[in-house]
Formats: structure tokens, C-alpha cells, sequence
């Protein structure tokens, strides 16, 4: 039987690009340019590896996200995956880890899954908590955070780093991993697998096919939101000190100002 691998990615605004909020208090995602996030890429390459040490396997990447997020899931079909799922629906803008884990698990449901494979966070959102939440609503086992991982027979194995120890963990499929950036390079899409990606199925999904209302997502159903913010200020100039023979004085006075010392 075919190995069923789901690697969860997302689009998110490019940072390097200049961000900030809409009016709503979302991320804006239409005044700056968007790509598949980079962590999550790790995850889909983890996908690949695996599907090539198995005698067969399907990989589909998922994305939950508006028009645009196709580019992710085409960067990730042009890597090797080979089909991809995206879930688009106006009433989905604001939705937070709670309402994008709950369309997640129910599209993952629908679609079919031995093995779900993420990143470790989103690059910008950055909360690092949706694989857990997501292996909670499926009713899974959860291994997060590996460096390394493999398949064997029916069991997902991996190493997860720690500041003092490494880890062996191990649970039976079906399950939900999480990689780390430490987990390998992953490798860029050839002019093959860019033209080959855009032969390949994008399965589009809304809400109702997956049974959701839609004040469980959005910023309706959000757990979380954000009340205010503020743009960063410019920066200024820094303080000059002149050493004219008491320059280390105004230095420890300064520093002491601040109260660094």
C-alpha cells in the first residue's frame, strides 16, 4: 500500500520585503510580494526523501491561504511533490492557529494520510505550536522539532536536538512531525520539475466541502487577535563620543544612562 505523506506549507509575505499591517490589524499580504515560507521547505524536502527510501509513496502539499498561495504549492510540485491541495475562501482572511489548524485537519482527513510533515514555525507568524494542535485535532501522535527523520514499516522515527542532550523518538503511523532548519538543504526545483509542476493536479477546496461554518475561522472565530500596533521609528543617529582625554568617562557615563552597567 502507497505511503501517504501530507506536508503542510504555507505562503507568507517575503521578509525581506517591507511588512506591515492592513487597516484590519492582519498582515497585509497585497503590497508586498510572497513566497513559499522557507522552514517550510525543509519539511517538503524531508517529504522527498522519504518518498524516495519507500517502495511507494505519494507526496501532496497542502496550503491554506487566498489566490497567490498556488505559487507555494507550485514551488513545492516543481521540488517533487506530486499533487497539491488549496483550501481558498474569502471568509477565511484572519483566521489564527486555532481556525487554520482546524481547516488543516479536516482537509488532511478528506484528502487521506499516513505521515503529515511541517515546518517548525511560520516565517511570520512564527508561533512553532500548529503541528501539536494539528496532531491533537487528527487524534494522532505528535513528534515535533526533528533534525532528523525516517519511515520504517509502520513507525516514524527522528532525532530532536536539545541545548544539553539529543533525543530518539519514535510513534506509529499515522502521525504528525515537525522539522527543523538543521534537518538538510533543500534542494532547488530544476527546469524539469518547474515545467513537470505545471502539469500537475492543484485540488481547490472551500469551506463547505469540509463541513466548516465560517464563524469557526476568520477573525470572527480567531482565538487570538491583535488590539494595536505601532510602527517601528526611524532609526537615529547614534551618540558620537570624541576621546579628547575623558573618553572613556563619557562612554561609562552613557552606558550607565541606559543602564547597561
Amino acid at each position: 500500500m502507497s505511503l501517504r505523506i501530507v506536508v503542510c506549507v504555507k505562503y507568507v509575505p517575503d521578509a525581506t520585503g517591507d511588512r506591515h499591517f492592513a487597516d484590519d490589524l492582519t498582515v497585509d499580504r497585497d503590497d508586498v510580494d510572497g513566497l513559499l515560507s522557507e522552514l517550510d521547505e525543509y519539511a517538503v524536502e524531508q517529504a522527498l526523501q522519504i518518498a524516495d527510501e519507500a517502495d511507494d509513496a505519494e507526496i501532496t502539499v497542502l496550503t491554506v491561504g487566498p489566490e497567490d498561495a498556488k505559487d507555494a504549492l507550485r514551488k513545492a510540485l516543481s521540488m517533487g511533490a506530486d499533487k497539491a491541495v488549496h483550501v481558498e475562501d474569502d471568509d477565511l482572511h484572519g483566521s489564527d492557529v486555532m481556525g487554520t489548524s482546524l481547516v488543516l485537519a479536516k482537509a488532511i482527513e478528506k484528502t487521506g494520510y499516513d505521515l503529515v510533515i511541517c515546518g517548525m514555525a511560520s516565517t511570520d507568524g512564527v508561533m512553532g505550536v500548529l503541528p501539536a494542535i494539528l496532531a491533537e485535532r487528527l487524534g494522532v501522535p505528535q513528534v515535533t522539532l526533528l533534525s532528523e527523520v525516517s519511515v520504517e514499516g509502520g513507525t516514524v522515527k527522528g532525532r530532536r536536538d536539545g541545548d544539553a542532550a539529543s533525543e530518539q523518538l519514535e510513534a506509529s503511523l499515522p502521525a504528525v512531525v515537525s522539522v527543523t532548519d538543521q534537518s538538510g538543504e533543500a534542494r532547488y526545483p530544476s527546469f524539469k520539475g518547474i515545467m513537470a509542476a505545471k502539469k500537475k493536479p492543484v485540488e481547490a477546496l472551500e469551506l463547505d466541502d469540509l463541513d466548516i461554518d465560517a464563524d469557526e475561522v476568520g477573525l470572527a472565530g480567531s482565538w487570538t487577535k491583535v488590539d494595536s500596533a505601532t510602527e517601528r521609528p526611524a532609526r537615529t543617529a547614534g551618540t558620537i563620543v570624541k576621546d579628547e582625554g575623558e573618553g572613556g568617562k563619557q562612554l561609562a557615563e552613557f552606558l550607565a544612562g541606559q543602564k547597561f552597567i
